[in-house]
């Protein structure tokens, strides 16, 4: 069972510091704390990306699903941690076994399910698959660390 119910992508922009073109979860439809998210972006003909990627045949670039993989990690570790407000950041470490198995189109609602593998204070290992419906459209394994904002 869910953790958060309602978590649109006012409350999404709460916990990470993304924003357009940047931000890529528009909700999360489940949290279990300390264990899942699965997430959605909608993913339309109007992102940036599209432009270049590609002329007459829009693709979502693979790095952008794994960005979205990871920015539903860190919302899964921000709440996971209760650093909600807290103004840590959660920043990539590591991307292994990153594969990419079907195109990503405008038009597409891309599920982001993402589970811890390890769990530490400053430092944690996730999966995620990234979906269209039944079918997977990229996976990844990523490390990620918490830590404090630069200092400006």
């Amino acid at each position: 069972m869910s953790d958060l119910l309602d978590y649109d992508v006012t409350k999404v922009m709460a916990v990470l510091p993304h924003r357009y073109p940047m931000l890529l979860v528009d909700r999360v439809e489940e949290l279990i704390k300390d264990e899942s998210i699965r997430a959605v972006k909608a993913v339309t003909i109007n992102e940036g990306f599209f432009q270049g990627h590609f002329p007459g045949r829009p693709i979502m670039p693979g790095v952008m699903i794994v960005e979205a993989l990871a920015q539903a990690a860190g919302v899964l570790a921000m709440e996971s941690f209760g650093l909600v407000g807290s103004g840590k950041l959660v920043y990539f470490m590591a991307i292994d076994g990153a594969k990419f198995r079907n195109p990503v189109e405008p038009g597409c609602l891309l599920s982001l399910n993402v589970e811890f593998v390890q769990k530490r204070p400053r430092v944690c290992k996730f999966s995620g698959k990234a979906m269209i419906g039944d079918k997977i459209a990229a996976e990844a394994s990523f490390t990620a660390m918490i830590a404090d904002p630069p200092s400006s």
